[in-house]
C-alpha cells in the first residue's frame, strides 16, 4: 500500500475525493465494526457478555453464527496474545536474542496484532444494526467534572505540572527495522493518576549519528500506528534526514486501551472530560519523554503530530512556560491540525457523525459550561518557542479538524509564510500527499539545523 501511494498512482490518492471515501469507510464501517469489535473482547468468548455489551441486543440476529464468530475471535486473540508475550520476553527480559532474531519476533508480533485487528470483520453481519453505534457513551455530568478539574482552571500549572522525579523509563533491545535505521521501544508509568498505566514509546533511531535532533511525533484520534500493518507513515521519511523520531502511544490508545473499548474511543465517549484526561495526561507524558531525549543527545528536540498528535503539541507549547527551559521544545511540526480544541469537538465532520454535541447536551452540558475548561486546553498565549521554528502542514479542504480556525491560529503565532504549507487537500489527502512532497518535511529538516 505504502509503495502505492509512492508511486504515480498516489497522486491520483491523495486528492479530496479520498477524503469523502476515507470519511464513508470510518462512518459506515470502521467505527460500527470496532464497537462490536471492543464488545467482542469483553465477552471473552461469551455470547451473553457480548449481548450485555450492547444496548439493544434482541437486534442482533443469527446468534448461531455470532457464537462461532466469537469464538474465532478468542482463537485469534490467543494467538496474538502469544505473540506479544514473545515479544515482551525478546525486548524486555533477560533472554539474549540476536538482532536478526528480534526482528524476525516483531514482524511476526505486527502481523499477528494486525490480524487481531482486522477481525472486525467477523461483526459485518450486524454493522447495520442498531446495536452497532459507533460508540459506548459514558459521559459525565458537569457536577463531577467540575468536582475534578473545577480547580484547575485558574491553576493551569498544577494540571500541567512537570512529574518531580521523573518516573524511570526502561529502554528495550534495538533491532534493525529499515536500512540506515534502528528500532526500539521505551517504556515508564504513566505520571498521570487518572491513567494508572504504563507509556509506551517506538524509537525510530538513524544509524551512524551519534547525537541525532528529535521529534517528538504523535499520532492521530482512533490511529493505532504499533499495530497495523501499512499505515501511511507522513514523517518516516525524517530518519533518513538523520532525525531521531519518537511516536508515544497516547491515553487510551494501542497497549494503554481499556477492557471493553478500542483505540480512541474513551477520548470520545467520555467527552468533554475526554480531551481533559487525555491532554492533562499526555503533556505531561511528553514532558517524560522531552527529559529523556535531552539525557540521550545534545541535539535540538521538537514535538508535533497529525491531527490529535498536533493539538497535543500545541497545549504543550502553550502550558510549557509553566516548565523547566530544558523541557521545553526546540521547534514543532504541525500536521492537519485546527487552532480550539472546540472546533474539531463540535463543529468538525467527524465529531458531528459521532454525535458528539447531541450526547453532551443530552447530559446536562452546554457551550457555556464546556467554554470554562476550554482556557486549559486551547492556547491563551504566545508559544514557548519562536515563529520562525514552526513548521504546519493544512489542507484548505479539511472539515474534520477545520482548517480556518488552524488559519487563524498560525496568523496569530505569525508563523512565517515559508514555514506554512496549505495545500487544496483534505484531513485524510493530506498526510497522503506527503509520501510524494517532502517539501515540508525537509523545510522543518532545515528549521532543526538552524537551530543546531
Amino acid at each position: 500500500m505504502r509503495a502505492c501511494l509512492r508511486s504515480p498512482v498516489g497522486t491520483l490518492i491523495g486528492r479530496p475525493w479520498f477524503d469523502r471515501a476515507a470519511m464513508h469507510l470510518l462512518t459506515r464501517w470502521f467505527f460500527p465494526l470496532s464497537r462490536l469489535w471492543a464488545a467482542a473482547r469483553s465477552a471473552e468468548g461469551s455470547l451473553e457478555r457480548f449481548l450485555a455489551e450492547m444496548p439493544d441486543a434482541p437486534a442482533l440476529h443469527s446468534r448461531p453464527l455470532l457464537e462461532n464468530r466469537l469464538r474465532r475471535f478468542e482463537s485469534i486473540r490467543a494467538r496474538a496474545h502469544d505473540s506479544e508475550q514473545a515479544w515482551e520476553e525478546a525486548f524486555f527480559g533477560d533472554s539474549d536474542v540476536a538482532p536478526d532474531g528480534l526482528a524476525e519476533i516483531e514482524r511476526a508480533r505486527l502481523f499477528r496484532r494486525n490480524g487481531y485487528n482486522a477481525q472486525r470483520r467477523l461483526f459485518a453481519p450486524w454493522r447495520a444494526v442498531g446495536s452497532a453505534a459507533p460508540i459506548r457513551w459514558t459521559i459525565p455530568s458537569p457536577d463531577k467534572v467540575a468536582a475534578d478539574f473545577g480547580s484547575l482552571v485558574a491553576d493551569p500549572a498544577q494540571a500541567f505540572s512537570v512529574p518531580d522525579p521523573m518516573p524511570p523509563i526502561a529502554e528495550s533491545r534495538r533491532f534493525p527495522a529499515a536500512p540506515g535505521r534502528r528500532d526500539f521501544w521505551i517504556r515508564f508509568a504513566s505520571p498521570s493518576a487518572r491513567m494508572n498505566d504504563e507509556v509506551v514509546a517506538r524509537i525510530y533511531e538513524p544509524e551512524g549519528i551519534a547525537d541525532p535532533p528529535t521529534l517528538i511525533f504523535g499520532h492521530g484520534i482512533c490511529v493505532e500506528f504499533d499495530h497495523w500493518r501499512g499505515l501511511v507513515d507522513e514523517i518516516e521519511a525524517l530518519v533518513a534526514m538523520g532525525i531521531r523520531v519518537v511516536r508515544p502511544e497516547a491515553p487510551w490508545h494501542g497497549r494503554r486501551v481499556p477492557d471493553g473499548r478500542y483505540g480512541g474511543e474513551m477520548f470520545i465517549a467520555s467527552a468533554p472530560r475526554g480531551a481533559l484526561d487525555h491532554f492533562t495526561a499526555a503533556a505531561r507524558e511528553w514532558a517524560v519523554l522531552m527529559d529523556w531525549c535531552r539525557r540521550t543527545s545534545d541535539a535540538p528536540v521538537a514535538i508535533g503530530g497529525s491531527s490529535l498528535g498536533a493539538m497535543t503539541s500545541q497545549v504543550i507549547v502553550d502550558k510549557a512556560r509553566f516548565w523547566p527551559e530544558r523541557l521545553r521544545p526546540d521547534a514543532m511540526l504541525l500536521i492537519t491540525h485546527t487552532g480550539r480544541i472546540a472546533d474539531a469537538a463540535v463543529h468538525g465532520s467527524m465529531a458531528q457523525a459521532w454525535g458528539i454535541a447531541e450526547h453532551t447536551m443530552a447530559r446536562g452540558w452546554n457551550s457555556e459550561l464546556i467554554g470554562r475548561y476550554m482556557p486549559l486546553l486551547d492556547p491563551v498565549g504566545d508559544p514557548v518557542i519562536p515563529p520562525e521554528n514552526i513548521v504546519t502542514v493544512l489542507g484548505s479542504r479539511d472539515d474534520v479538524t477545520p482548517f480556518a480556525s488552524a488559519r487563524l491560529m498560525i496568523e496569530e503565532w505569525r508563523v512565517p509564510p515559508e514555514n506554512r504549507f496549505i495545500w487544496r487537500r483534505g484531513h485524510f489527502s493530506v498526510p497522503v500527499a506527503m509520501l510524494r512532497n517532502r517539501t515540508p518535511l525537509q523545510r522543518f529538516k532545515a528549521v532543526l539545523d538552524g537551530i543546531g
